[in-house]
């Protein structure tokens, strides 16, 4: 029986002007009567989900920076997370600085920016509402990254956006030369990396296991490069209409675009099933 529902936030369960359509509020709502819990699993961090979503009765956790991160969503208490040691991600910045890249540090529940190249956002080929949210999140710093990594907490996640091929290499590159390290894409446009041990199934699989559900009792829903680990985890994999081709060739399933509420359309007649949650 259907006990929890994974779902991407972008270009998932968010449509492409970054909202909750109706009909995926509406799911919410069907969950939740139905006693299963929905599960945010995304590359963002707990502050960067919409509130609504964050408020909502149905949703109790979280999983955040691609994996690294699981949360209880009441009170923010991180329930788990994997980092990243701090020399390597100097050391991959000294071997990054001087192409045209940003350099994010996914920390203390923040995305920090360094200054001289949060201005790389505006030049890349994303729609306006990608941007806006990507300078949303973003807590821009003056010092240096080596100054900024001594005041902050422990990093869980790097992003790289890139514009160039040849600086996309360079960074594959380089990630895949360190054992202890994955990395992952959401977008044509950026490089995702954690430890080897953060990904979203074994974000999945660990709350899972402290929950007490089989992972065949969930779902999962997701488009791109990042959710493939989510997919292949869960009971059901279902990829997007607007997924990668190879998202939808892990698939168990389909289900339309994130633009026609794919989710609650896959959701509703399995939920329909299911009897209301007791009361008592």
């Amino acid at each position: 029986m259907l006990k929890l529902v994974f779902v991407d936030m972008d270009g998932t369960f968010l449509d492409s002007a970054k909202a909750i359509t109706p009909e995926n509020a509406s799911a919410l709502d069907a969950a939740a009567s139905a006693g299963v819990m929905v599960v945010p699993c995304t590359g963002r961090n707990l502050a960067g989900l919409p509130p609504e979503l964050l408020a909502h009765p149905s949703v109790r956790y979280a999983v955040c920076a691609n994996g690294a991160v699981v949360a209880e969503v009441a009170g923010g208490r991180t329930l788990r997370e994997v980092t990243i040691d701090k020399d390597l991600v100097l050391s991959l910045y000294q071997r990054l600085r001087d192409r045209p890249v940003t350099f994010d540090l996914f920390a203390d529940g923040t995305v920090y920016a360094e200054r001289e190249r949060f201005s790389l956002i505006e030049r890349l080929e994303l729609s306006e509402a990608t941007k806006e949210f990507v300078r949303s999140v973003r807590t821009v710093y003056d010092a240096s990254l080596e100054d900024q990594l001594s005041r902050i907490g422990e990093v869980c996640r790097l992003n790289v956006f890139y514009r160039r091929p040849e600086d996309r290499d360079a960074v594959c590159a380089l990630v895949d030369a360190e054992p202890s390290l994955r990395r992952a894409s959401s977008l044509p446009c950026n490089i995702e990396v954690t430890d080897r041990r953060a990904h979203k199934g074994a974000g999945l699989l660990w709350l899972c296991e402290h929950l007490g559900v089989a992972p065949q009792d969930c779902i999962a829903f997701g488009d791109g490069d990042n959710d493939l680990t989510m997919l292949a985890a869960a009971g059901d994999g279902v990829a997007m209409a607007n997924a990668a081709p190879e998202v939808k060739a892990a698939a168990d399933h389909l289900t339309a675009s994130c633009d026609e509420s794919g989710v609650a359309r896959y959701l509703e007649p399995i939920l329909a099933s299911l009897a209301p949650a007791s009361t008592n």
